[in-house]
Protein backbone atom coordinates (compact mmCIF):
# COMPACT_ATOMS: atom_id res chain seq x y z
CA UNK A 1 0.00 0.00 0.00
CA UNK A 2 2.94 2.65 0.92
CA UNK A 3 4.50 1.93 -2.62
CA UNK A 4 0.69 2.54 -4.02
CA UNK A 5 0.51 5.66 -2.19
CA UNK A 6 3.93 7.26 -3.12
CA UNK A 7 3.72 6.10 -7.01
CA UNK A 8 0.12 7.82 -7.35
CA UNK A 9 1.64 11.02 -4.84
CA UNK A 10 4.41 11.97 -7.17
CA UNK A 11 1.65 12.06 -10.27
CA UNK A 12 -0.69 13.83 -8.10
CA UNK A 13 2.24 16.63 -7.85
CA UNK A 14 2.99 16.52 -10.99
CA UNK A 15 -0.19 15.98 -13.45
CA UNK A 16 -1.18 19.24 -14.92
CA UNK A 17 -2.95 19.64 -17.70
CA UNK A 18 -6.51 18.08 -16.95
CA UNK A 19 -8.08 14.44 -17.48
CA UNK A 20 -6.57 13.90 -20.45
CA UNK A 21 -3.07 14.60 -19.28
CA UNK A 22 -3.84 12.77 -16.27
CA UNK A 23 -4.46 9.45 -18.07
CA UNK A 24 -1.47 10.10 -20.17
CA UNK A 25 0.90 10.06 -17.11
CA UNK A 26 -0.98 7.01 -16.04
CA UNK A 27 -0.14 5.57 -18.70
CA UNK A 28 2.95 5.89 -18.77
CA UNK A 29 3.61 4.92 -15.25
CA UNK A 30 1.25 2.05 -15.02
CA UNK A 31 1.69 0.32 -18.19
CA UNK A 32 4.71 1.44 -20.03
CA UNK A 33 6.67 1.86 -17.12
CA UNK A 34 5.34 -0.37 -13.83
CA UNK A 35 3.54 -3.21 -16.19
CA UNK A 36 0.83 -3.15 -13.48
CA UNK A 37 -1.62 -3.44 -16.59
CA UNK A 38 -1.54 -4.73 -19.98
CA UNK A 39 -2.19 -1.43 -22.73
CA UNK A 40 -5.67 -3.56 -23.51
CA UNK A 41 -6.49 -3.72 -19.89
CA UNK A 42 -5.62 -0.37 -19.51
CA UNK A 43 -7.85 0.83 -22.69
CA UNK A 44 -10.89 -1.11 -21.14
CA UNK A 45 -10.63 1.04 -17.74
CA UNK A 46 -10.11 4.51 -19.04
CA UNK A 47 -13.46 3.45 -21.50
CA UNK A 48 -15.76 2.53 -18.26
CA UNK A 49 -14.55 5.51 -16.81
CA UNK A 50 -16.04 7.51 -19.50
CA UNK A 51 -19.05 6.04 -19.27
CA UNK A 52 -19.80 6.54 -15.63
CA UNK A 53 -20.21 9.92 -13.99
CA UNK A 54 -17.93 11.52 -12.21
CA UNK A 55 -13.69 12.20 -12.53
CA UNK A 56 -12.53 10.15 -15.29
CA UNK A 57 -8.75 10.33 -14.52
CA UNK A 58 -9.69 9.93 -10.36
CA UNK A 59 -11.55 6.82 -11.38
CA UNK A 60 -8.82 5.67 -13.25
CA UNK A 61 -6.62 5.84 -11.01
CA UNK A 62 -8.81 4.12 -8.24
CA UNK A 63 -9.15 1.47 -10.78
CA UNK A 64 -6.12 1.21 -11.07
CA UNK A 65 -5.51 0.58 -7.19
CA UNK A 66 -8.63 -1.31 -7.23
CA UNK A 67 -7.61 -3.84 -9.65
CA UNK A 68 -4.21 -4.18 -7.73
CA UNK A 69 -5.28 -4.90 -4.39
CA UNK A 70 -8.97 -4.44 -3.89
CA UNK A 71 -10.39 -1.46 -1.33
CA UNK A 72 -7.56 -0.41 -0.17
CA UNK A 73 -5.22 -0.25 -3.02
CA UNK A 74 -7.63 1.32 -5.00
CA UNK A 75 -8.19 4.43 -1.70
CA UNK A 76 -4.26 3.96 -1.50
CA UNK A 77 -3.86 5.06 -5.23
CA UNK A 78 -6.82 7.90 -4.91
CA UNK A 79 -5.22 9.55 -1.90
CA UNK A 80 -1.70 9.97 -3.32
CA UNK A 81 -3.18 10.83 -6.55
CA UNK A 82 -5.81 13.96 -4.74
CA UNK A 83 -3.71 14.29 -1.25
CA UNK A 84 -1.52 17.69 -3.29
CA UNK A 85 -4.67 19.63 -5.04
CA UNK A 86 -7.12 18.21 -1.95
CA UNK A 87 -4.69 20.12 1.09
CA UNK A 88 -3.95 22.99 -1.28
CA UNK A 89 -7.78 23.42 -2.10
CA UNK A 90 -8.72 23.31 1.23
CA UNK A 91 -6.34 25.53 2.77
CA UNK A 92 -7.02 28.24 -0.04
CA UNK A 93 -10.85 28.25 0.88
CA UNK A 94 -10.08 28.41 4.79
CA UNK A 95 -7.85 31.20 3.69
CA UNK A 96 -9.89 33.65 1.64
CA UNK A 97 -12.66 32.61 4.08
CA UNK A 98 -10.46 34.25 7.15
CA UNK A 99 -9.65 37.19 4.68
CA UNK A 100 -10.93 40.17 5.73
CA UNK A 101 -10.66 41.52 2.08
CA UNK A 102 -9.15 40.25 -1.09
CA UNK A 103 -7.59 42.49 -3.66
CA UNK A 104 -10.33 43.58 -5.79
CA UNK A 105 -8.13 43.23 -9.40
CA UNK A 106 -6.86 39.87 -8.15
CA UNK A 107 -10.36 38.47 -7.47
CA UNK A 108 -11.64 39.81 -10.71
CA UNK A 109 -8.60 38.35 -12.65
CA UNK A 110 -9.00 35.05 -11.27
CA UNK A 111 -12.60 35.19 -12.28
CA UNK A 112 -12.06 36.37 -16.06
CA UNK A 113 -9.42 33.54 -16.10
CA UNK A 114 -12.16 31.10 -15.19
CA UNK A 115 -14.16 32.56 -18.21
CA UNK A 116 -11.22 32.09 -20.76
CA UNK A 117 -10.86 28.73 -19.50
CA UNK A 118 -14.10 27.20 -19.70
CA UNK A 119 -14.57 28.64 -23.07
CA UNK A 120 -11.41 26.56 -24.20
CA UNK A 121 -13.29 24.38 -22.40
CA UNK A 122 -16.53 24.35 -24.50
CA UNK A 123 -14.65 24.67 -27.60
CA UNK A 124 -12.40 21.35 -27.10
CA UNK A 125 -15.13 19.20 -26.06
CA UNK A 126 -17.62 20.65 -29.18
CA UNK A 127 -14.43 19.97 -31.46
CA UNK A 128 -13.96 16.54 -29.91
CA UNK A 129 -17.78 15.28 -29.03
CA UNK A 130 -19.52 17.02 -31.31
CA UNK A 131 -18.02 17.77 -34.74
CA UNK A 132 -20.81 17.37 -36.84
CA UNK A 133 -24.01 19.22 -37.35
CA UNK A 134 -26.50 16.85 -35.66
CA UNK A 135 -24.36 16.96 -32.37
CA UNK A 136 -24.26 20.40 -32.60
CA UNK A 137 -28.21 20.74 -32.79
CA UNK A 138 -27.79 18.83 -29.60
CA UNK A 139 -25.84 20.32 -27.86
CA UNK A 140 -27.42 23.86 -28.17
CA UNK A 141 -30.84 22.89 -27.41
CA UNK A 142 -29.67 21.18 -24.27
CA UNK A 143 -27.79 24.60 -23.61
CA UNK A 144 -31.19 25.80 -24.30
CA UNK A 145 -33.67 23.66 -22.14
CA UNK A 146 -30.63 24.13 -19.25
CA UNK A 147 -31.04 27.97 -19.76
CA UNK A 148 -34.57 28.17 -19.83
CA UNK A 149 -35.24 25.76 -17.13
CA UNK A 150 -32.80 26.75 -15.40
CA UNK A 151 -31.46 24.91 -11.80
CA UNK A 152 -30.49 21.57 -11.35
CA UNK A 153 -33.69 20.40 -13.00
CA UNK A 154 -33.32 22.03 -15.82
CA UNK A 155 -29.62 20.44 -16.31
CA UNK A 156 -31.33 17.00 -15.38
CA UNK A 157 -33.97 17.75 -18.21
CA UNK A 158 -31.29 18.55 -20.45
CA UNK A 159 -29.48 15.08 -19.68
CA UNK A 160 -32.40 13.27 -19.92
CA UNK A 161 -33.45 15.13 -23.64
CA UNK A 162 -29.64 13.88 -24.59
CA UNK A 163 -30.29 10.43 -23.58
CA UNK A 164 -33.24 9.84 -25.41
CA UNK A 165 -32.30 11.91 -28.50
CA UNK A 166 -29.38 9.77 -28.74
CA UNK A 167 -31.67 6.70 -28.57
CA UNK A 168 -33.56 7.72 -31.94
CA UNK A 169 -30.81 9.73 -33.53
CA UNK A 170 -27.63 8.59 -33.36
CA UNK A 171 -26.10 5.90 -34.68
CA UNK A 172 -24.71 2.82 -31.78
CA UNK A 173 -20.96 2.21 -32.50
CA UNK A 174 -20.33 -1.22 -32.97
CA UNK A 175 -18.86 -2.80 -29.64
CA UNK A 176 -14.68 -3.61 -29.92
CA UNK A 177 -13.50 -6.58 -28.74
CA UNK A 178 -10.34 -5.42 -27.90
CA UNK A 179 -12.29 -3.32 -25.03
CA UNK A 180 -12.79 -6.43 -23.50
CA UNK A 181 -11.01 -6.42 -20.46
CA UNK A 182 -7.91 -8.87 -19.94
CA UNK A 183 -7.74 -8.03 -16.26
CA UNK A 184 -8.83 -10.76 -13.46
CA UNK A 185 -12.12 -10.46 -12.08
CA UNK A 186 -12.19 -8.42 -8.66
CA UNK A 187 -14.98 -10.33 -6.88
CA UNK A 188 -18.29 -11.53 -7.12
CA UNK A 189 -20.19 -9.49 -4.98
CA UNK A 190 -20.79 -6.63 -7.35
CA UNK A 191 -24.15 -5.64 -5.74
CA UNK A 192 -22.67 -4.53 -2.30
CA UNK A 193 -21.06 -1.32 -4.15
CA UNK A 194 -24.16 -0.87 -6.45
CA UNK A 195 -26.42 -0.78 -3.58
CA UNK A 196 -24.37 1.29 -1.48
CA UNK A 197 -24.25 4.14 -4.52
CA UNK A 198 -27.91 3.84 -4.97
CA UNK A 199 -29.32 3.80 -1.40
CA UNK A 200 -26.99 6.88 -0.91
CA UNK A 201 -28.67 8.68 -4.06
CA UNK A 202 -31.94 7.74 -2.38
CA UNK A 203 -31.91 8.24 1.15
CA UNK A 204 -29.48 11.34 1.61
CA UNK A 205 -31.92 13.94 0.24
CA UNK A 206 -34.86 12.39 3.21
CA UNK A 207 -32.17 12.42 5.53
CA UNK A 208 -31.40 15.63 4.68
CA UNK A 209 -34.97 16.66 4.45
CA UNK A 210 -35.71 15.23 7.99
CA UNK A 211 -32.44 16.52 9.64
CA UNK A 212 -31.99 20.21 9.48
CA UNK A 213 -28.06 20.57 9.36
CA UNK A 214 -26.24 21.79 7.09
CA UNK A 215 -23.16 19.15 6.81
CA UNK A 216 -25.81 16.57 6.30
CA UNK A 217 -27.61 18.98 3.47
CA UNK A 218 -24.37 19.69 2.09
CA UNK A 219 -23.17 16.06 1.71
CA UNK A 220 -25.62 15.52 -0.05
CA UNK A 221 -25.55 17.66 -2.31
CA UNK A 222 -21.82 16.98 -3.28
CA UNK A 223 -22.97 13.51 -3.43
CA UNK A 224 -25.43 13.80 -5.69
CA UNK A 225 -22.62 15.97 -7.91
CA UNK A 226 -19.77 13.13 -7.86
CA UNK A 227 -23.16 10.56 -9.26
CA UNK A 228 -24.70 12.61 -11.92
CA UNK A 229 -21.96 14.64 -13.85
CA UNK A 230 -21.09 13.14 -16.99
CA UNK A 231 -17.79 14.12 -17.92
CA UNK A 232 -16.11 15.59 -15.17
CA UNK A 233 -13.17 18.34 -14.93
CA UNK A 234 -15.10 21.58 -16.42
CA UNK A 235 -18.55 20.36 -16.29
CA UNK A 236 -19.07 19.45 -12.60
CA UNK A 237 -19.08 23.61 -12.87
CA UNK A 238 -22.64 24.30 -13.84
CA UNK A 239 -23.96 21.38 -11.46
CA UNK A 240 -21.83 22.69 -8.23
CA UNK A 241 -22.75 26.57 -8.38
CA UNK A 242 -26.40 25.38 -8.88
CA UNK A 243 -26.23 23.15 -5.88
CA UNK A 244 -24.17 25.30 -3.49
CA UNK A 245 -24.07 29.05 -4.68
CA UNK A 246 -27.60 28.46 -5.36
CA UNK A 247 -28.18 27.50 -2.13
CA UNK A 248 -26.60 30.85 -0.44
CA UNK A 249 -23.81 29.02 0.88
CA UNK A 250 -20.64 30.55 -1.00
CA UNK A 251 -20.41 33.40 -3.14
CA UNK A 252 -20.72 33.63 -6.35
CA UNK A 253 -16.92 35.96 -6.52
CA UNK A 254 -15.51 33.43 -4.19
CA UNK A 255 -16.62 30.32 -6.10
CA UNK A 256 -15.42 31.77 -9.51
CA UNK A 257 -12.47 33.17 -7.98
CA UNK A 258 -11.28 29.52 -6.16
CA UNK A 259 -12.82 27.48 -9.45
CA UNK A 260 -10.01 29.61 -11.59
CA UNK A 261 -7.20 29.19 -8.98
CA UNK A 262 -7.76 25.58 -8.92
CA UNK A 263 -6.80 25.51 -12.86
CA UNK A 264 -3.37 26.00 -11.43
CA UNK A 265 -2.79 22.93 -9.32
CA UNK A 266 -1.99 19.61 -10.64
CA UNK A 267 -4.43 16.18 -9.72
CA UNK A 268 -8.10 16.59 -10.05
CA UNK A 269 -10.07 19.31 -10.68
CA UNK A 270 -13.03 17.63 -8.49
CA UNK A 271 -10.97 18.63 -5.39
CA UNK A 272 -12.14 21.71 -5.60
CA UNK A 273 -15.11 20.72 -3.94
CA UNK A 274 -12.47 20.97 -0.56
CA UNK A 275 -12.98 24.84 -1.36
CA UNK A 276 -15.95 24.82 -1.53
CA UNK A 277 -16.24 23.06 1.58
CA UNK A 278 -13.84 25.37 3.99
CA UNK A 279 -15.60 28.19 2.35
CA UNK A 280 -19.04 27.32 3.81
CA UNK A 281 -20.23 28.43 7.17
CA UNK A 282 -20.98 26.76 10.15
CA UNK A 283 -21.37 23.83 11.13
CA UNK A 284 -19.80 23.18 7.85
CA UNK A 285 -16.60 25.19 6.97
CA UNK A 286 -13.08 24.85 7.37
CA UNK A 287 -10.71 21.86 7.69
CA UNK A 288 -13.53 19.29 8.74
CA UNK A 289 -16.17 21.06 5.80
CA UNK A 290 -13.17 20.88 3.25
CA UNK A 291 -12.94 16.74 4.32
CA UNK A 292 -16.18 16.13 4.19
CA UNK A 293 -17.03 17.98 0.87
CA UNK A 294 -14.31 15.56 -0.84
CA UNK A 295 -15.70 12.70 0.59
CA UNK A 296 -18.54 13.43 -0.96
CA UNK A 297 -18.12 14.21 -3.93
CA UNK A 298 -15.61 11.64 -4.40
CA UNK A 299 -17.28 8.56 -3.01
CA UNK A 300 -19.69 8.05 -5.45
CA UNK A 301 -16.63 6.97 -8.25
CA UNK A 302 -15.32 4.75 -5.81
CA UNK A 303 -18.60 2.56 -5.24
CA UNK A 304 -19.42 3.04 -9.17
CA UNK A 305 -15.82 1.88 -10.66
CA UNK A 306 -15.91 -1.07 -8.13
CA UNK A 307 -19.24 -2.45 -8.77
CA UNK A 308 -18.70 -2.00 -12.45
CA UNK A 309 -15.79 -3.26 -13.22
CA UNK A 310 -16.71 -7.13 -13.13
CA UNK A 311 -19.45 -6.95 -15.33
CA UNK A 312 -18.07 -3.53 -17.80
CA UNK A 313 -17.06 -5.99 -21.01
CA UNK A 314 -20.86 -7.11 -20.99
CA UNK A 315 -22.34 -3.68 -20.09
CA UNK A 316 -20.56 -2.13 -23.19
CA UNK A 317 -22.17 -5.13 -25.73
CA UNK A 318 -25.50 -4.08 -25.18
CA UNK A 319 -27.23 -2.87 -28.28
CA UNK A 320 -27.67 1.03 -28.39
CA UNK A 321 -25.86 1.72 -25.43
CA UNK A 322 -23.24 3.83 -27.33
CA UNK A 323 -25.98 6.16 -29.22
CA UNK A 324 -27.47 6.85 -25.80
CA UNK A 325 -23.61 7.62 -24.53
CA UNK A 326 -23.47 9.55 -27.50
CA UNK A 327 -26.51 11.90 -26.68
CA UNK A 328 -25.47 12.11 -23.44
CA UNK A 329 -21.78 13.32 -24.05
CA UNK A 330 -23.61 15.70 -26.28
CA UNK A 331 -25.91 17.30 -23.98
CA UNK A 332 -22.77 17.57 -21.59
CA UNK A 333 -21.43 19.87 -23.77
CA UNK A 334 -24.25 22.16 -24.25
CA UNK A 335 -24.49 21.99 -19.96
CA UNK A 336 -21.48 23.65 -20.17
CA UNK A 337 -22.17 26.13 -22.69
CA UNK A 338 -25.15 27.46 -20.96
CA UNK A 339 -23.28 27.36 -17.58
CA UNK A 340 -20.84 29.37 -19.73
CA UNK A 341 -23.14 32.27 -20.48
CA UNK A 342 -25.07 32.32 -17.16
CA UNK A 343 -24.16 32.39 -14.17
CA UNK A 344 -20.11 32.47 -15.58
CA UNK A 345 -20.00 35.18 -18.20
CA UNK A 346 -23.18 36.88 -17.09
CA UNK A 347 -21.71 37.55 -13.56
CA UNK A 348 -18.43 37.99 -14.22
CA UNK A 349 -18.03 40.24 -17.81
CA UNK A 350 -19.96 43.47 -17.06
CA UNK A 351 -17.47 45.85 -19.34
CA UNK A 352 -15.51 45.87 -22.73
CA UNK A 353 -11.79 45.62 -20.94
CA UNK A 354 -13.73 42.25 -19.38
CA UNK A 355 -14.71 41.19 -22.32
CA UNK A 356 -11.23 41.75 -23.62
CA UNK A 357 -9.02 39.95 -20.89
CA UNK A 358 -11.46 37.14 -20.61
CA UNK A 359 -10.83 36.64 -24.63
CA UNK A 360 -7.07 37.27 -24.38
CA UNK A 361 -6.96 34.00 -21.74
CA UNK A 362 -9.14 31.64 -24.62
CA UNK A 363 -6.86 33.42 -27.36
CA UNK A 364 -3.67 32.34 -25.09
CA UNK A 365 -4.94 28.67 -24.35
CA UNK A 366 -6.08 28.14 -27.91
CA UNK A 367 -3.31 29.05 -30.04
CA UNK A 368 -0.21 29.13 -27.92
CA UNK A 369 -0.65 25.62 -25.75
CA UNK A 370 0.14 27.93 -22.41
CA UNK A 371 -0.65 25.87 -19.56
CA UNK A 372 -3.48 26.36 -17.81
CA UNK A 373 -1.99 27.08 -14.36
CA UNK A 374 0.41 29.59 -15.73
CA UNK A 375 -2.34 31.56 -17.41
CA UNK A 376 -4.24 31.74 -14.16
CA UNK A 377 -1.32 32.68 -12.19
CA UNK A 378 -0.97 35.48 -14.92
CA UNK A 379 -4.18 36.32 -15.13
CA UNK A 380 -4.58 37.03 -11.23
CA UNK A 381 -1.22 39.02 -11.59
CA UNK A 382 -2.60 41.34 -14.14
CA UNK A 383 -5.62 41.93 -12.26
CA UNK A 384 -3.80 42.93 -9.45
CA UNK A 385 -1.46 45.50 -11.42
CA UNK A 386 -4.29 46.88 -13.97
CA UNK A 387 -7.43 46.45 -12.11
CA UNK A 388 -7.01 47.17 -8.63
Amino acid sequence: MIEMFLVFLRLGLTSFGGPVAHLGYLREECVARRRWLTDQAYADLVALCQFLPGPASSQAVFGVGFLRSGWRGGLAAWLGFALPSMILMIGLGMGLSWLPTIPGGVLTGLKLAAVGVVAHAVQKMAEAICPDLRGKIVALAAAGIALGWGGFVGQLAALAAGGWVGWLWFHPGQPREEWVTSASPVGARVWIPLTGFLLLLLLLPVLAFRLPDLRVEAFDRLYRAGSLVLGGGHVVLPWLNSLVVGQGWVEQDLFLAGYGAAQALPGPLFTFAGFLGASMPAPMGGLTGGLLAVTAIFLPSWLLVAGTLPIWARIRTLGRMGAVMKGLNTAVVGLLLAALVHPIASSTVTTLGHLVFAGLVWLVLSFFRTPPWLVVVASAAAGWLALS
